[in-house]
């Protein structure tokens, strides 16, 4: 079933971020989720989703994994402006968590630190 327009807030994105493990994009979103849209001209909301869900190819070796991986992000406005803003926002934020992830949690580079 194709996505219907909200005719309240018809412009729309979705940003899906993948992360390394379930446990990190859980954080991430958990992070992400306390500091609410400012305007009442935007809805977010936050889900994670499995890199299953977003292959639609029937190449099995695809697929890595039915893990939540990623986080989704999904964005709803009333206007181009601001879902710009908003998005913005969130970029400017998912920095933040990605920095503080990187800093000090060793699975996001994937790789051991030189001791």
């Amino acid at each position: 079933m194709a996505n219907q327009i909200d005719p309240e807030f018809p412009c729309s994105l979705t940003i899906d971020l993948p992360l390394p493990t379930a446990r990190l994009a859980s954080a991430a979103m958990q992070a992400l989720r306390v500091d609410k849209e400012l305007s009442p001209l935007v809805r977010r909301s936050f889900s994670t989703i499995s890199t299953a869900s977003t292959h639609a190819s029937k190449d099995s070796s695809l697929v890595s994994s039915s893990e939540e991986t990623i986080l989704r992000t999904e964005y709803k406005a009333t206007t181009n402006r601001m879902l710009r803003v908003a998005v913005n926002g969130f970029m400017e934020s998912m920095s933040v968590v990605l920095g503080v992830m990187e800093e000090l949690d060793v699975d996001v580079l994937g790789v051991e630190a030189p001791k």
